[in-house]
């Protein structure tokens, strides 16, 4: 999505007088953008440059149409780049953006662990978004798309954050500050955030907060062991120490998603 497109969409929503859809940012397509804004509840936005506004205008039309872009912020986080995929692809007409994880081959071998399996998740966590408690973290982490912003706590599932704090505990143990640096493992991802997967019509192991993603930027979606940092051979004691607790890595079961580990066996 261009701003050319960002300009047929919002003239497609009767703004008046049309918008000329020429890409180029002017006082008109700020105006729009502004009342767009508003109208989606964002807040502060006022003060952004134009690249942010753009970007938190574009997550307001993917809204509208259907698609969940996460928080109107006008950050670029792995829910808006995916949300911006799933909008391409359907101009496309192409279904498979959104539905991959749905028929993808399921994983052989993880069934050690006292987690329950994906499809019990409901039954034993409760319903999405609820039993949330914050724990500490052990060392400093950033936002992965805005890493001027620290984060000191992280929300999980009551039933998981005592496992998580341990491991977390482990990982600075093992790892020291430098060398978490050198793997993203201070680059936070995302803990709670009540959502369907990305590429799937279920609800992700995020919507429980049982389930974390660190550096998502060298971690996506689809990459595997051939292209993410976290498939390298140093960080196999990460996931050993997470393993010890029974979480899953779907880098590791599946070779997708090595950004993300998760406290529900496949």
């Amino acid at each position: 999505m261009d701003l050319r497109d960002l300009q047929t969409a919002l003239n497609a929503r009767g703004w008046k007088p049309p918008l000329a859809t020429d890409g180029e940012w002017g006082t008109k397509t700020e105006t729009a953008i502004n009342a767009l804004l508003v109208e989606a509840g964002s807040a502060g936005f006022t003060a952004w440059p134009p690249a942010r506004k753009e970007l938190a205008a574009k997550q307001a039309v993917l809204k509208l149409n259907g698609i969940d872009a996460g928080k109107i912020d006008g950050l670029s986080g792995p829910q808006t780049q995916y949300a911006l995929e799933v909008w391409d692809a359907r101009r496309r007409g192409d279904a498979s953006v959104e539905t991959w994880r749905d028929s993808a081959p399921a994983a052989k071998g993880v069934a050690a662990g006292a987690w329950p399996r994906q499809s019990d998740v409901p039954s034993f966590y409760g319903a999405v978004g609820t039993r949330q408690v914050t724990i500490p973290l052990p060392y400093p982490m950033a936002l992965a798309w805005h890493t001027s912003q620290t984060i000191t706590r992280i929300s999980l599932h009551e039933k998981v954050a005592p496992s998580a704090a341990r491991a977390l505990d482990r990982v600075l143990a093992h790892y020291g500050m430098a060398k978490i640096q050198d793997l993203g493992l201070d680059l936070f991802g995302g803990s709670l955030n009540v959502r369907k997967m990305r590429g799937g019509s279920s609800y992700s192991m995020h919507a429980w907060g049982i389930a974390i993603d660190f550096d998502p930027e060298r971690n996506q979606l689809k990459w595997g062991r051939d292209r993410a940092r976290l498939a390298r051979p140093d960080a196999e004691a990460f996931w050993k120490i997470w393993e010890a607790e029974g979480w899953v890595s779907l880098g590791r079961a599946a070779n997708y998603d090595w950004m993300h580990v998760q406290a529900a066996r496949l």
